[in-house]
């Protein structure tokens, strides 16, 4: 599988997707693999991206990245799956708890939901996602959050940071979720794969 070009721009961006200039249309797609957010904080945290101006939280439901977008040939989305199923059986359901916001200012115009808990096997199952298949370099060295603004005007970065300060949300992750992005921009569910690996000691 060819890698995708190293980004134009560097950013804290789940959305933004280099793509090789000569790219057959239907001979590549763009994955990107997540824990969902589930409710009722997936749609809180809608809300407020939404009332942050954000285009993107009609397009991006809430999530925690595992693999940002990447292009991926389509004669490879077998062997992909076949990738992530494999590294879904090696890891065991967890627990997620966020806590309070943070940011990536001034490097990047993001403000973010903290993983309190849950660091330690994001970091583990994003380290094997990418990995074979999906073996790709990241930007900026990997750190799991659930973005609330992006690309919004201080103000609205301001509010959403101060606002969400007290937030506090648990829940458990039991899988993982490929998406894949549609031609509009917005991403649908690919395939969910099942956290069935032994409990760690």
């Amino acid at each position: 599988m060819t890698l995708p070009p190293p980004p134009h721009r560097r950013r804290h961006d789940d959305t933004f997707v280099p793509r090789s200039a000569n790219r057959d249309v239907g001979a590549t797609a763009v994955l990107g693999v997540v824990v969902d957010v589930p409710e009722p904080w997936a749609q809180l945290l809608v809300e407020w991206r939404t009332k942050c101006g954000d285009p993107q939280a009609s397009v991006v439901p809430p999530h925690v990245t595992l693999l940002p977008p990447t292009e991926v040939a389509v004669a490879d989305r077998p062997l992909i799956a076949a990738h992530l199923a494999a590294v879904a059986r090696t890891h065991p359901p967890f627990e997620i708890h966020l806590r309070g916001t943070g940011t990536f200012r001034p490097v990047s115009e993001v403000v973010f939901v903290t993983v309190a808990r849950g660091i330690l096997d994001c970091e583990r199952i994003a380290t094997d996602v990418r990995s074979g298949p999906l073996a790709r370099p990241l930007s900026f060295p990997y750190h799991p959050h659930v973005t609330v603004a992006h690309d919004v005007p201080t103000d609205a970065l301001d509010m959403a940071a101060a606002e969400l300060a007290d937030l506090a949300a648990t829940f458990p992750v039991a899988h993982f979720t490929e998406f894949e992005q549609l031609p509009t921009g917005a991403w649908s569910v690919a395939r969910r794969y099942p956290l069935t690996g032994p409990v760690r000691a």
